[in-house]
């Protein structure tokens, strides 16, 4: 960056930067909470479905469903590290929250966040039974390359990075959750399995945030985000429309 250059100009022309010690309050903040909203959404994600490794209906199943509680944790630590170096107590932060608490399955929160934590909305939600899991860690998973692929290209390299080793991993839970869907659908199962499409399909539908959001441009100035909430919703749409649609299975109206 030239010395005549602002940090606000830099990063409005595409700049990157590298440190905490280099970064606006501004900036802070709002990193702070893409890291946390991703922080608290992997570990209520990975409390919710440790809940489900016993429903597995096999062996297989419940091994996929502990690798995946062990590689959500493990992302929310990578993350979590790079908030420590913003002062974060890395410590403390993961321990002393309720991460297995859960809403009742009908409450009506829309977008709103726990009280407790930054999650997404949709991990206030409770898993009732292995079909439950499958079906939600497919739509989410789908969500989340579409949100992944975001963040990848924010301007705070270090975090950045971190999101580019995170991708592929939550692509193999989509992955498995797939594979599991499919092994569900062949067991003619189709008219459970869409009931329980039609009550996820909104709810992480609603995890990409107020479509008329007011922050969008400044974010997109700072380098946090290029594309808007309903271009993502949108795409996560068809992307997840074409996926149900092998198994059978269609979008909630």
């Amino acid at each position: 960056m030239a010395d005549d250059m602002s940090i606000e100009t830099y990063l409005a022309a595409g700049g990157m930067l590298t440190s905490p010690s280099n970064v606006t309050p501004r900036y802070r903040a709002e990193l702070m909470k893409i890291m946390a909203i991703f922080v608290d959404s992997e570990l209520a994600g990975a409390a919710g479905f440790a809940e489900m490794i016993n429903a597995g209906p096999g062996v297989r199943e419940r091994m996929s469903a502990a690798q995946i509680v062990h590689e959500k944790t493990a992302n929310a630590d990578r993350v979590l590290t790079l908030m420590g170096e913003f002062g974060a107590d890395t410590g403390r932060y993961a321990n002393h929250h309720p991460w297995t608490a859960r809403l009742p399955r009908d409450a009506d929160i829309t977008q709103r966040r726990s009280d407790h934590d930054m999650r997404l909305a949709v991990f206030n939600y409770p898993l009732i039974s292995w079909g439950d899991a499958v079906v939600m860690n497919l739509l989410m998973g789908l969500a989340v390359a579409v949100q992944l692929d975001e963040l990848q290209q924010v301007s705070y390299q270090p975090l950045a990075e971190a999101f580019r080793i995170i991708t592929p991993i939550e692509a193999q839970h989509t992955d498995l959750a797939d594979k599991g869907l499919g092994s569900l659908a062949e067991q003619d199962a189709s008219a459970e399995l869409q009931s329980l499409v039609n009550y996820w399909w909104p709810r992480v539908a609603a995890s990409f945030g107020d479509e008329s959001s007011q922050k969008f441009d400044g974010l997109k100035a700072m380098g946090l985000r290029r594309n808007s909430n309903a271009a993502l919703k949108a795409q996560w749409q068809e992307i997840s429309a074409a996926k149900l649609e092998k198994h059978g299975l269609m979008p909630a109206t």
